[in-house]
């Protein structure tokens, strides 16, 4: 008979913070060195951003995975070793699910080999201000040596929040599609129970206690706060709740917002651990030459190569770099401070934060610098060598282990099932879009006095003879750049278009085609809420 984990007098700390300037609001043991468990995916997780924006990796590079990660206990996606993954779906995995088998082949596959991973993301925690920690693996199971506190978790959560808005949302999804299964969120009863909350991580090992960094906004408000050592996931969500109300209580309603300084990227030497250099701005971008007879049908490949030639030159010192971050979230503060509610799935009244234009336009920007990829998700998915999800004897040696890891607040803590819970599963019923990581949220209220243009004009088969347009553009990178941009905001809605330019008497016309009426309806009127101007394409 399976009984509820219950945390064997683990240490207990918190702290709780103002995300936006940064002050602390309640602290208690927030510098004792504890088990951070699995909030040190969170780091992981925040080097691999770097990783993509840097060029260093793309979300569609194919992993390899090591024989390092397949033996890792549960939490685990399944992995085997060899199998080859995307790693959006690793990323996927380790953010919602928290598989320790994912993370450490994003770990292995990065930095070559776990110690040198591990070396990495604590040079990165130094950058990051984090004074009390020290790394040994990719996925918080409980090492010697493997410490952090509470304060440097915040610091980390806080870094992920303003750093890498584009991908925060990950944080706040209840179920995600990992490749090789669909995987549910360790933290989506506290998601749902608490107003406001839109994430980021918890953590569980018998020696680090139930752990947990949570943000919620409400407001002009917003907190994040983190615990060490709770008792039960029960215990550590009704903490975590009155420590937020405490947060909110105390921090003022108009603070200014104080962004910290990102830091350099931080390279390692993968055979001996050590930290050789941090790195900043390129000198050169590493593309290479355009070859004749470059392919102009690939939107993605011609938006950004075009970017590319139009694009500043890399500054050349880290003072020019930390200036050109600063005048860009100056310039974002206030459109991500004015962001409204956005309808949650299961009607939980939970914010999150949204990647608005102009921090997108310096994504745009790094990528320009990198081999040219796409960052919305590919028409149609692609898992290498996937596997049978069923236990096999190699799943099977994992029986009656203890979970290291996060366990599911949903059901047993022994047990590692893909089922959905049935709140995940009326999610799905509700909507039945691909879940992406690349999505922005909290869209303005479309304006219902706008009525949608219908436009007969598609052609498909299989009854996906609708499409979307966005009007005529003045030109044809235009229209590309446009396509692109609404892809990567709406990548959950337009995931399975295909992006196509028509040359037309007065212009470019950007369209999407190939989607069903309902797909285009649902498209056009999330971009109507955003004030972009669409039209639905019939046949």
């Amino acid at each position: 008979m399976m009984m509820p984990l219950v945390a064997k007098a683990a240490p207990y700390a918190a702290l709780v913070m103002d995300m936006r300037s940064g002050e602390v609001l309640y602290e208690t043991n927030a510098d004792t060195r504890l088990h951070p468990a699995s909030l040190t995916k969170m780091m992981t997780l925040y080097i691999t951003f770097q990783a993509i924006e840097a060029g260093e990796i793309s979300l569609d590079s194919v992993v390899t995975v090591s024989a390092n990660a397949a033996s890792q206990p549960p939490s685990r996606l399944g992995l085997r070793t060899g199998q080859k993954i995307k790693l959006r779906y690793l990323i996927r995995a380790a953010a919602i699910k928290s598989g320790n088998d994912a993370a450490s082949a994003i770990g292995d596959a990065i930095g070559g080999n776990e110690a040198a991973w591990a070396a990495r993301m604590t040079a990165t925690a130094r950058a990051l201000g984090m004074k009390n920690t020290t790394f040994r693996n990719a996925n918080g199971l409980t090492t010697p040596g493997h410490l952090s506190s509470a304060r440097d978790m915040t610091l980390l959560g806080r870094h992920l929040f303003y750093d890498f808005p584009q991908y925060y949302n990950l944080f706040s999804r209840r179920s995600a599609d990992a490749g090789i299964k669909t995987v549910y969120s360790t933290n989506r009863r506290f998601l749902n129970a608490y107003e406001g909350a839109d994430g980021i991580k918890t953590g569980y090992t018998s020696a680090a206690g139930f752990n947990l960094t949570a943000s919620a906004k409400r407001g002009d408000q917003r907190i994040i706060a983190t615990i060490f050592g709770g008792t039960s996931t029960a215990q550590r969500n009704a903490k975590m709740a009155e420590l937020l109300d405490l947060g909110f209580k105390r921090a003022p309603h108009a603070a200014p917002v104080s962004r910290p300084s990102a830091p350099g990227l931080v390279a390692v030497n993968s055979r001996s651990g050590g930290v050789t250099r941090v790195l900043t701005a390129v000198k050169a971008s590493p593309r290479p030459a355009s070859r004749p007879g470059f392919a102009t049908h690939d939107a993605d490949a011609v938006a950004l190569a075009l970017a590319a030639a139009q694009a500043a030159p890399a500054p050349d010192t880290t003072a020019a770099v930390a200036e050109a971050l600063t005048a860009t979230a100056s310039a974002t503060s206030a459109a991500v401070d004015a962001l409204a509610v956005s309808p949650r799935p299961m009607a939980a009244p939970n914010r999150a934060f949204a990647a608005v234009t102009q921090e997108q336009a310096r994504v745009d920007q790094r990528q320009a610098q990198a081999p040219v990829e796409s960052l919305e998700a590919e028409p149609e998915k692609t898992v290498l060598a996937a596997v049978d999800t069923t236990n096999t004897p190699d799943e099977d040696r994992f029986a009656g282990q203890e979970v290291q890891g996060d366990t599911d607040p949903g059901g047993p803590v022994f047990a590692q099932t893909t089922e959905p819970q049935p709140e995940t599963a009326a999610m799905l019923n509700e909507n039945d879009s691909k879940t992406v990581i690349l999505a922005a949220l909290n869209p303005p209220q479309a304006d219902p006095t706008k009525k949608q243009r219908v436009v007969g004009r598609a052609s498909s088969s299989g009854g996906r003879n609708w499409g979307v347009t966005l009007g005529l553009k003045n030109s044809e990178f235009q229209a590309q750049q446009a396509l692109l941009k609404t892809a990567i905001m709406e990548s959950d809605t337009l995931g399975d278009a295909l992006r196509k330019v028509g040359r037309r008497t007065l212009g470019w016309e950007a369209n999407y085609v190939g989607m069903t009426q309902t797909a285009a309806t649902l498209a056009c009127a999330r971009l109507a809420a955003r004030n972009i101007e669409c039209g639905v394409v019939g046949p």
